[in-house]
């Protein structure tokens, strides 16, 4: 026997330093540890041996075992960084060739309509404002009118970090940019006329819903403001953004905690090739529709003294919507799950020129 496994063990492993590549290294592994190989064919008689026996031939057969495995690990390793330094070898970049513009970096969606809607705000008159996306309870709730009970609050809309010693709950990921109204209106005197962009975190997914997205509120505070100004404003906006004049705005009454009155907006829409376009007036076709795109509504009282404003003085109006949404509806995209895949395949079908900057003067349009 002990002759018999060192034989074996001579054989195995000259078999090993022998194998020119991983194929014949596999063939040798198999035949000497796989189910029916040598090696596991010794193992298989250790049941039949004495205990005696067992003692002086169990070490060595585990030990040929040993020795052979890590002979193919060492193998193996030696083979895969011998491939790669000839593949490496042979891949090479001639630095000298021209750009492929094919390769070339692309805008996201979101990014581009960001920048869409920034400039068609600023034309209006609008900054852009920023803020946290970690809020506290008070900015991104109580200010804004939103009561204890609201089901907003719930944990299953919010995400929330874990609560203070004392109980409380302070810390949370912002549900939408209204607190960046909110600090504005704090920091700020009248009159005031923003736009607030940003990340917004919400406990929802599915095709037209993301646990993050985001979202841009628009904020007016100035004396003798009235809901007529919000709606010139959003109809401006909208024929700005889809680059239509024809577009139809209808407001429908609504409810929100931080506006009185509130008002869901709705635009005009036609049926071309099965696809829903923006634009036309419902009214006067069959063939079209009316689809919600915006929220907004008068700034509540309540939320205009929160900031240590005079109501009787000082009225306002605000909106939101979904940026994704916007870029969906724009430009054709059916799946809001796919704005944060990562896919550079649906980035290059989507995506936008890196010098392609909007402007009113020379369109937004991609």
């Amino acid at each position: 026997m002990t002759t018999d496994l060192d034989q074996l063990r001579t054989d195995l492993l000259g078999a090993i330093d022998a194998a020119a590549g991983l194929e014949p290294l596999e063939a040798v592994r198999v035949h000497a540890l796989g189910k029916q190989g040598a090696i596991t064919g010794l193992l298989k008689t250790l049941g039949g041996m004495t205990p005696e026996e067992r003692q002086e031939t169990g070490p060595r057969i585990h030990g040929l075992r040993e020795a052979v495995t890590e002979a193919i690990a060492s193998r193996k390793a030696g083979l895969e960084k011998a491939a790669l330094d000839a593949r490496l070898a042979s891949e090479t970049i001639d630095m000298t060739l021209p750009v492929d513009s094919v390769a070339a970096g692309s805008v996201h969606p979101v990014s581009q309509v960001m920048d869409e809607l920034a400039e068609i705000f600023a034309d209006l008159g609008f900054a852009v404002a920023t803020g946290p996306e970690i809020e506290d309870d008070w900015h991104n709730f109580t200010a804004l009118n939103i009561p204890e009970t609201h089901p907003a609050r719930a944990m299953h809309d919010t995400f929330y970090f874990p609560r203070e010693e004392d109980g409380s709950q302070k810390y949370l990921l912002r549900t939408h940019t209204s607190p960046v109204q909110i600090r504005t209106m704090v920091k700020d005197k009248p009159p005031i006329r923003i736009i607030a962009p940003g990340r917004v975190y919400r406990s929802d997914s599915d095709a037209t819903h993301t646990p993050m997205f985001h979202q841009i509120e628009g904020l007016v505070i100035d004396k003798g403001i009235t809901l007529g100004h919000l709606k010139w404003t959003l109809e401006t906006f909208l024929k700005a953004f889809f680059e239509r004049d024809d577009i139809v705005l209808r407001l429908r009454p609504s409810y929100f905690p931080f506006t009185e009155p509130s008002a869901e907006v709705d635009v005009g829409f036609t049926w071309q090739n099965g696809k829903r376009v923006i634009g036309g007036d419902p009214r006067k076709s069959d063939n079209g529709g009316w689809m919600e795109v915006l929220g907004s509504g008068m700034v509540h009282r309540k939320v205009i003294e929160s900031c240590g404003l005079d109501p009787n003085e000082w009225q306002g109006f605000a909106f939101g919507t979904g940026v994704d949404r916007l870029a969906m509806l724009k430009y054709g995209m059916d799946d809001l799950r796919a704005f944060f895949d990562g896919d550079l395949r649906w980035l290059k079908h989507y995506g936008f020129s890196a010098l392609d900057v909007p402007t009113l003067s020379g369109g937004v349009g991609a």
